[in-house]
């Protein structure tokens, strides 16, 4: 059985009963250096967390999706996911570690914030720059205390999170979508394959190779579904189809698409649907007849 990833306020250390920052922010190398420049799975609660590096290189795990850190990026990771790092021993940066509860974000910055994600800075462009700089002086202000600081950081942290935001959407890339949509395509093919079955998201998670938390999100994505309300929408269309043009009675489709007591398909049918199978099926029938004889 797979152990649950553990909980910290700060990696390494174990949570208190209540945080006593809102923010926190230290170099990459003060704490991976301890470990071999090698964060493992973890998680955070109450906090987000952006990781800004500036030099070196490095992987980003985000439940089971890893990606490439090339300077300078940020990677961004929203509470209760379960992320981890792997450094080369050059790298340098900043990790900025701050209560959820301190997010002021609205639209598509607010989404932004909502899922893991790696976004390139680039410093020649003039929202990169910004970035880089607005990244700078939130380091400076945590470590110097100086009057204002709060208002200066809360101000840096609205302005670094949207503008990543704008260069996220600006720039994301077409081989993101891609490999969302080749996944897509092969869950068609499972679905297909298996729906009579009728098994899990979990199952289909499996066999695509990752979590059911990253299936959840990209069929989300692509149809605004979860995974298990588009695995369930194959059993539906398929049930339709057989009650419109076969002459089976409503529990030999039942048990043919992998239901056990046919009384339970009428009420998943019903609740799909809004109308029993044979409702549905004089229905839709009456239909067709009407539009072939126009």
């Amino acid at each position: 059985m797979k152990r649950p990833a553990p909980t910290y306020d700060l990696y390494g250390e174990k949570a208190g009963n209540g945080p006593d920052f809102w923010l926190h922010c230290e170099t990459i190398p003060s704490r991976s250096s301890l470990h071999r420049y090698e964060i493992g799975l973890h998680r955070h609660e109450s906090f987000f967390q952006i990781l800004y590096i500036s030099a070196g290189s490095g992987d980003a795990l985000f439940e089971d999706r890893r990606l490439t850190l090339a300077p300078p990026a940020i990677a961004t990771v929203p509470p209760a996911l379960d992320h981890g790092f792997r450094f080369s021993r050059d790298v340098d940066g900043h990790v900025f570690t701050l209560l959820a509860s301190h997010l002021r974000l609205a639209g598509e910055a607010a989404r932004f914030v909502s899922a893991p994600r790696v976004t390139p800075l680039d410093p020649g462009d003039p929202d990169g720059a910004f970035v880089l700089s607005a990244l700078g002086r939130l380091a400076a202000e945590w470590t110097t205390r100086r009057s204002g600081r709060t208002d200066l950081m809360q101000a840096y942290l609205v302005s670094v999170l949207t503008l990543a935001a704008r260069l996220w959407s600006r720039g994301e890339t077409a081989g993101d979508a891609g490999e969302a949509a080749r996944r897509m395509e092969h869950l068609n093919g499972l679905i297909q394959q298996h729906f009579r079955g009728q098994k899990t998201a979990g199952f289909y998670a499996g066999e695509l190779g990752i979590s059911p938390t990253h299936l959840n999100r990209i069929v989300k994505a692509a149809t605004g579904l979860t995974a298990h309300a588009y695995i369930g929408r194959k059993l539906i269309d398929e049930a339709k189809r057989e009650l419109v043009f076969t002459e089976a009675p409503a529990q030999e489709i039942a048990l043919g698409l992998g239901f056990a007591d046919p009384a339970y398909f009428s009420r998943y049918f019903l609740r799909e649907t809004g109308e029993t199978p044979r409702a549905w099926r004089l229905r839709e029938r009456a239909r067709l007849s009407a539009q072939a004889s126009e």
